[in-house]
């Protein structure tokens, strides 16, 4: 027997649900009519168009939370940071670290396996000028606090990539059963905050009825500047700075 094959069932149907969400009326018109209208260099290809879900395995040691798919990146190929720059900078960067099979994240069916590793977003929709709001991230936050919790019995390291990436992580965080100090820490790029398990919850909320792992491990929560094409452009985020975060984190992780 898969010693996480529960897991295994429960994440794809986790993965499901999020692809049907129609919660966001201003981001179901936004990723519909981008899928509709496409880019003049994809508009031979079908767009996805839907809710995008996380990346990995579901016995992840390392978490990576980013912001929302690119509305010509994730948004049409269904796979968060697959098919945009930003995504080319991640994977070289996993790639680089030992965390995945191949540099490029081109379209789902490229051969590309992640290594103890999982990638997700707060919003799973393509938001307009890449802005969703703090209430779109709210009413997204419950799918990330369940995917936290599916993940609990692995889990050791999350990187929140961003400001956005880190105010939405600390509150699932606590509410998928680990302490999280207050007042909250701040962002910042390289900041490292320890977050002991509480126990006590299942692997699903109520909603999912998936259960029997009892205490949660240490994790530790990292910060690091988002791979945008505007902090990769401009030099505020380097390759070497990316992969400095990410070696720290798998090595936290237990990666390496």
């Amino acid at each position: 027997m898969r010693p996480y094959g529960g897991a295994v069932d429960a994440l794809a149907d986790l993965d499901l649900r999020i692809a049907g969400c129609r919660a966001c009326p201003r981001l179901v018109d936004w990723r519909e009519e981008v899928a509709r209208t496409r880019r003049a260099a994809f508009a031979d290809q079908t767009y996805w168009g839907r809710p995008v879900p996380g990346f990995g395995p579901p016995d992840a040691r390392l978490l990576i939370v980013g912001l929302a798919p690119a509305a010509h990146g994730g948004n049409r190929t269904g796979r968060m940071f697959t098919g945009d720059r930003s995504g080319d900078v991640l994977y070289q960067a996993l790639y680089d670290v030992g965390l995945a099979s191949q540099p490029t994240s081109v379209a789902v069916g490229d051969g590309l396996e992640l290594y103890g590793v999982r990638v997700t977003a707060p919003v799973h929709c393509a938001p307009p000028a890449n802005k969703p709001t703090p209430g779109e991230r709210e009413t997204c936050r419950p799918w990330l606090v369940r995917e936290l919790r599916l993940l609990r019995p692995t889990l050791r390291a999350v990187v929140a990539l961003g400001a956005f990436g880190w105010q939405a992580t600390l509150p699932a965080l606590a509410e998928a059963g680990w302490g999280v100090p207050r007042p909250r820490p701040a962002f910042g790029h390289g900041v490292r905050v320890g977050l002991d398990g509480l126990g006590g919850h299942g692997g699903l909320d109520g909603h999912g009825g998936h259960g029997g792992h009892g205490g949660l491990g240490r994790l530790e929560l990292f910060g690091c500047f988002h791979v945008s094409q505007r902090n990769t452009f401009t030099g505020k985020l380097t390759p070497a700075m990316l992969t400095e975060v990410l070696s720290e984190a798998a090595e936290a992780a237990g990666l390496k």
